[in-house]
C-alpha cells in the first residue's frame, strides 16, 4: 500500500529539476506516492521528459505562487494564498497526504505549517529537528536548530519530550540519553535559561543525562541534545561548515599522497564513506516536531539526494505514528496556562 508524500517542487535553489529527480528516485525505491506541487504545465512537460514511458505513482497538484528565500515570511505566507507550501500543506491537512516536504524559505514554512496544520495540543512552539552524525553510527537528534531563537524553560522541557520520541521512534534507541547544551557539564555551569530547564529536564519520565557539550553531538554521549533555536542553528551551521572543510582537505590529501593504484582506490573507497557520513543530503533535512502532520524542511542547496531523503524520512516518521504518540504523550499532561506565540521565526536553515 502506498504512503502519499505531498513535495513542494519549487523550493530548491534550483528547482523544479532536483524535486522532481528526487521524487522519480523516490517512487522507484520507496512505497510511497508523491504529489508534485507547482504550476502544472511546467511540471507536466519536465515530468514527461524525465520519465519518458516509465509508469511511476506521480501527481501533480497546480499551485501558482513560489515563495522565495529573500520574503518576509509573515507576508508571504499572508499574500500568496496559492502558494506550492500552503497547497501541499492543505493535502497534509485534508489526509489526502501524510507528509510535507519543501526545500523552500524555512521561515514561510514553519509559518504555514502551523497556520494550516495548527499545534498539536499541549505544544507551544513546535521545533526543528535534525540527525547529527555521531562517531557511534547512531544519530543524535539536535532540537531546536531554528524554529525558535528566544526560548523558555518550558520550551526546551517539550522539546525534550518530542525529541525522545523521535528518537525511540524512528531511530529505534530503546532508552534515549537527552541532554541539555550547555558551556560545561556542571549544572552550575550555562545560562538563566538552562538553569531554569534542569529543574524541568529532571523531573519528566525520561533517561535525563544532564548539561553536555558541543562535542557531545557528535560523540554519542546523548541521542537527543535539546537548545533553543539560536543555540541549535549556529551549532548545526558550524558543524555544516567544518564538515565541508575536513571534507575538502582530506579530498586535497588523498590527491596529493597517495600515488599507489591499490592504496588510492582502498583510500578512495574510505574517503566515499566518510563522506556519507557527514552529508548532509543524507539525512534529508529538518523535521517540524510539534505540528498536526508530517513537514520535513531541507536546505535551499538540496540536490536530488536531499530531495530523496526527504521523502524517505517523511516516510518513515509518519509510518512510526510519532506523531500520534506526542500528542497522546501531551494530552496525558496537565496542561500549563497559554504562552504568548512564537517569536523570531526566521532563524532559518537555507
Amino acid at each position: 500500500m502506498l504512503i502519499d508524500i505531498a513535495l513542494d517542487a519549487f523550493g530548491s535553489d534550483k528547482a523544479p529539476e532536483p524535486e522532481i529527480r528526487g521524487a522519480i528516485l523516490a517512487c522507484r525505491t520507496l512505497p510511497v506516492r508523491v504529489h508534485l506541487i507547482g504550476p502544472e504545465p511546467e511540471l507536466r512537460d519536465l515530468l514527461d521528459e524525465h520519465l519518458q514511458d516509465e509508469d511511476l505513482p506521480i501527481i501533480i497538484h497546480h499551485a501558482s505562487e513560489r515563495i522565495g528565500m529573500d520574503e518576509k515570511a509573515a507576508h508571504a505566507v499572508r499574500t500568496k494564498k496559492d502558494s506550492t507550501m500552503r497547497v501541499g500543506l492543505k493535502l497534509v491537512r485534508e489526509r489526502k497526504a501524510v507528509g510535507f516536504v519543501t526545500a523552500g524559505n524555512t521561515g514561510a514554512a514553519m509559518a504555514t505549517a502551523k497556520m494550516v496544520l495548527g499545534a498539536l495540543p499541549g505544544v507551544d512552539r513546535p521545533a526543528l529537528a535534525t540527525p547529527m552524525p555521531t562517531v557511534t553510527g547512531s544519530p543524535c537528534v539536535l532540537l531546536d536548530v531554528g524554529a525558535n531563537v528566544d526560548c523558555k524553560a518550558h520550551n526546551l522541557e517539550q522539546f525534550a519530550v518530542m525529541g525522545e520520541m523521535y528518537s525511540r521512534s524512528v531511530f529505534k534507541v530503546r532508552s534515549p540519553r537527552v541532554g541539555l547544551l550547555s558551556i560545561g557539564e556542571e549544572e552550575t555551569k550555562g545560562n538563566e535559561l538552562t538553569h531554569e530547564a534542569t529543574p524541568l529536564l529532571k523531573a519528566l519520565p525520561l533517561n535525563f543525562v544532564g548539561n553536555v557539550e558541543g562535542r557531545d553531538i557528535f560523540n554519542g554521549n546523548a541521542d537527543v541534545i535539546v537548545c533553543d533555536g539560536f543555540v541549535g542553528n549556529v551549532a548545526l551551521k558550524t558543524s555544516e561548515g567544518i564538515g565541508r572543510f575536513v571534507r575538502d582537505a582530506l579530498r586535497a590529501s588523498l590527491n596529493t599522497t597517495v600515488t599507489a593504484k591499490v592504496g588510492a582506490l582502498l583510500s578512495r573507497q574510505a574517503f566515499n564513506d566518510f563522506r556519507r557520513r557527514l552529508d548532509y543530503t543524507e539525512y534529508g533535512g529538518a523535521l517540524l516536531l510539534g505540528v498536526r502532520g508530517v513537514c520535513i524542511i531541507g536546505h535551499g542547496s538540496s540536490n536530488d539526494n536531499a530531495i530523496f531523503n526527504g521523502i524517505r524520512v517523511a516516510y518513515e516518521f509518519a509510518k512510526s505514528g510519532t506523531n500520534e504518540k506526542i500528542e497522546r504523550e501531551f494530552a496525558s499532561r496537565p496542561q500549563r496556562p497559554s504562552n504568548p506565540p512564537a517569536t523570531g521565526p526566521d532563524a532559518t536553515i537555507q
